[in-house]
């Protein structure tokens, strides 16, 4: 495992990294899956999808993304372990200095495929676990014995020694077992639980009655700060921004500084990184701010991805928080958090327009 990182804020303004410094890319390898999740952003299914990457384009596209920098590669999907050649690609983008992980569900690791997990230089996997039982997972998940599955295929991760994460998205239905999954995740022997806040895009669009309040948002992020304290696992809270002005917040009242630490997934200081120090590249290789965010910033199979990730008119405007509308805009916290520009798209068409489920009001707008 590679060294933490850590770096040190405690005011709403300090100074970040270089804005277009690529730390993370999730990668959508394929858009095959096995499950058929009520909230899956890319409406996931049985294929075959046309136009996914063939192999020799997705070694090619590993080497454009090594020269731009040494970001995580985040191998999703769908299922990433549908296609045959997801070992190769993997072993060569290990092979490239780049720190491969992976997002599988789980259902399809057995002792054997996490072996070759392990050979392919894979350092992290998350699995999701949306609810603490099979009976509330599996609901979630649409698929009897998903639970069974995913549990199953931890067991073979860590006998391979592929150290694993929790990921839960967290939605009415499950809002309370939240606890109970993070001690699930304890138990397991997780070494992170990352909380996913429902963004209404692909099938989720047609569970929108369960996006929780921004009320119960602003509850819930408070409770996972409490978190940080009382147990030992690495918390990050995904498309979920408004937890970095939390931790700013709390740490004031507090009277400590704010630190944070990257490893694996979690190479992240600011809340919404959609097209700064993060992109998504689709399996027909268009490149996105994120998954959640469908707007197109380019396609590597027509443009080198060094090109789009320098001079994309979304990035650059996605970069200057200057343009950012409504009250994201006039907000004091705006550098770190940054709102949820796919809720932002979702609602009004613009993702530079304000984030639609924050209840805070900037100190601009008290006066």
């Amino acid at each position: 495992m590679q060294p933490h990182a850590k770096q040190s804020s405690s005011h709403p303004g300090t100074k970040a990294r270089s804005a277009d410094q690529l730390r993370l890319v999730a990668w959508e390898i394929t858009r095959n899956c096995n499950l058929s999740c009520i909230h899956c952003r890319a409406s996931a299914t049985r294929g075959p999808y046309t136009g996914e990457l063939e192999t020799q384009r997705c070694l090619q596209l590993l080497d454009q993304i090594a020269e731009v920098g040494n970001p995580i590669v985040i191998l999703t999907g769908g299922e990433p372990l549908l296609r045959d050649d997801i070992f190769n690609i993997a072993r060569y983008g290990t092979d490239k200095g780049l720190r491969m992980v992976m997002a599988p569900n789980g259902t399809l690791i057995n002792a054997e495929m996490a072996q070759k997990l392990a050979g392919a230089g894979i350092k992290r996997i998350s699995i999701s676990l949306d609810g603490a039982t099979p009976e509330s997972h599996d609901e979630f998940r649409c698929v009897q014995g998903a639970f069974e599955g995913a549990i199953q295929g931890i067991t073979h991760a860590k006998e391979a020694g592929i150290e694993f994460q929790i990921n839960t998205t967290i939605t009415k239905t499950n809002l309370k077992e939240i606890p109970k999954i993070q001690n699930l995740a304890v138990s397991l022997g997780a070494v992170a639980h990352h909380i996913f806040l429902l963004v209404p895009t692909g099938r989720g669009k047609y569970i929108l009655d369960q996006e929780i309040t921004a009320q119960e948002y602003e509850k819930t992020l408070n409770w996972f700060y409490d978190q940080r304290d009382q147990t030992a696992l690495q918390l990050k809270a995904t498309c979920a921004p408004h937890y970095y002005r939390i931790l700013r917040q709390r740490a004031k009242q507090d009277g400590t500084s704010v630190t944070f630490e990257t490893h694996g997934l979690d190479a992240v200081t600011r809340g919404c990184l959609g097209g700064t120090g993060f992109c998504f590249i689709s399996h027909q290789g268009v490149v996105q701010p994120c998954g959640f965010l469908q707007v197109n910033c380019g396609d590597v199979t027509q443009s080198s991805f060094a090109e789009i990730w320098k001079n994309s008119k979304q990035f650059k405007s996605l970069r200057n928080f200057n343009e950012l509308q409504g009250k994201c805009g006039q907000c004091e916290y705006k550098r770190v958090c940054g709102g949820c520009r796919a809720r932002a798209y979702e609602a009004t068409g613009d993702f530079m327009a304000e984030e639609p489920l924050c209840s805070y009001q900037p100190m601009a707008l008290c006066r």
